[in-house]
C-alpha cells in the first residue's frame, strides 16, 4: 500500500494531515481489491463485521484494507448496537496489528454518539422502573448454514412469536435485530407472562427441516435511561448478562425481579434459586432465579456465568 499524492499543494497537505490523525477517508489508497475467489478464501476472522444472513463486510485481511475499513465503517448499515460494538472492536484490533493510529476515526465515533444522546426521553415509551425482558437465540448460526436463505423466513417467524408474546402481555418491544430482541413493561408480572408464553409458542411450533429452535431469556428489573438510541445504563447492561446466562429454552430471572414480584407472580409460576453469580462486567454478585411452569423445559446445566459465589 503507498500514498497517491495528489496534484496541487492543497491535497498534499491534506494527506499529510490523515496521515497524523484526520479522518481516514480523508486519504486516498492504492489498494488491490479482492477478486471473489480470494474473498471467499479468506477466513471469517478477516472480516469486522458479519451479519445474521453470513454476509462478511468490512475486510480486515491487511492493512491497506484496514484502512479503507475505517473509512467506510460509517456507511455500514449494521443490525445492532451490538453488531456494531463487536466490528468496531474487531477493527480497532486490527490497527493496532498494523500499527494504525486511528485518531480521526476515534474522534468521529466520539461525536457521533454525543448526537445520539438528548436530555429527554421519548414521551412514548415507560421511563423509571421498568422491568426488561432480553431474548437471544442458541447456535443461530448453526441454524443459519443449514437453513441458508431460508434462515430469514425462520427469523421473522420467531420474531413474530417473541411481538406476539410481549404485546399480548402489555409490554413494549424496543429493539429486535438479527437474532435478539429486547422489551420493557412496567409491570414485572408482565414480562413473566410474556416469557412464559413465548417460551411455550417457539417449543410448539414446527420449524422447517425439523430444526431445533432454542431461545434464551432474560428478566431483570431496573431503572434504565431513555435516550436518543434507546434504553441505557446500568440495569440495560445486568439484563444482557442474564440473559446470556441463560440456555436455549430457559428462562432466568435476576433477584431484584423477583423481590418486587412478590405475590403478583402469575399463577403456577416457581422460581428455583441456581445461586449467586458472577456475571461479566458487573461488580456485584447477581442472584438468579430460574422460571418454572408447566410445559416449559426445566434440565439444564448451570448458568453460564463467571462462576457461583458460596460464601
Amino acid at each position: 500500500m503507498r500514498r497517491v499524492q495528489g496534484s496541487s499543494q492543497r491535497s498534499g497537505q491534506r494527506g499529510a494531515g490523515a496521515l497524523s490523525g484526520a479522518p481516514a477517508d480523508a486519504l486516498t489508497f492504492e489498494m488491490a481489491r479482492l477478486d471473489p475467489r480470494k474473498r471467499a478464501s479468506l477466513p471469517d476472522s478477516a472480516f469486522a463485521y458479519i451479519d445474521s444472513r453470513g454476509k462478511r463486510l468490512l475486510p480486515i485481511n491487511d492493512e491497506s484494507h484496514v484502512r479503507n475499513a475505517l473509512a467506510r465503517f460509517n456507511r455500514v448499515s449494521f443490525e445492532s448496537d451490538a453488531a456494531k460494538e463487536r466490528a468496531r472492536n474487531r477493527l480497532l484490533k486490527a490497527a493496532k496489528k498494523y500499527g494504525i493510529v486511528p485518531i480521526g476515526f476515534m474522534a468521529g465515533q466520539i461525536e457521533s454518539v454525543r448526537k445520539q444522546v438528548i436530555e429527554a426521553p421519548h414521551a412514548d415509551l415507560p421511563t423509571g422502573f421498568l422491568t426488561m425482558l432480553m431474548t437471544d437465540m442458541e447456535g443461530s448460526t448453526a441454524v443459519l448454514r443449514r437453513l441458508g436463505d431460508r434462515y430469514g423466513h425462520l427469523l421473522d417467524e420467531v420474531r413474530g412469536v417473541l411481538r406476539n408474546a410481549v404485546e399480548r402481555a402489555g409490554g413494549r418491544q424496543i429493539d429486535a435485530r438479527a437474532d435478539d430482541s429486547f422489551a420493557v413493561f412496567e409491570r414485572p408480572a408482565a414480562a413473566i407472562e410474556a416469557a412464559t408464553t413465548l417460551q411455550l409458542a417457539i417449543g410448539e411450533r414446527n420449524w422447517p427441516d425439523d430444526v431445533t429452535v432454542r431461545v434464551r431469556v432474560g428478566i431483570h428489573s431496573g431503572t434504565p435511561a431513555l435516550t436518543k438510541v434507546g434504553y441505557i445504563g446500568l440495569a440495560v447492561h445486568t439484563v444482557a448478562r442474564v440473559c446470556s446466562a441463560a440456555h436455549g429454552g430457559q428462562i432466568i430471572v435476576s433477584g431484584p425481579t423477583v423481590g418486587v414480584l412478590g405475590d403478583t407472580a402469575p399463577d403456577g409460576v416457581r422460581f428455583r434459586t441456581l445461586g449467586r453469580h458472577r456475571l461479566a462486567g458487573l461488580a456485584e454478585p447477581e442472584e438468579l432465579f430460574q422460571l418454572e411452569s408447566e410445559g416449559l423445559l426445566s434440565s439444564f446445566d448451570a448458568p453460564r456465568t463467571r462462576g457461583v459465589v458460596t460464601d
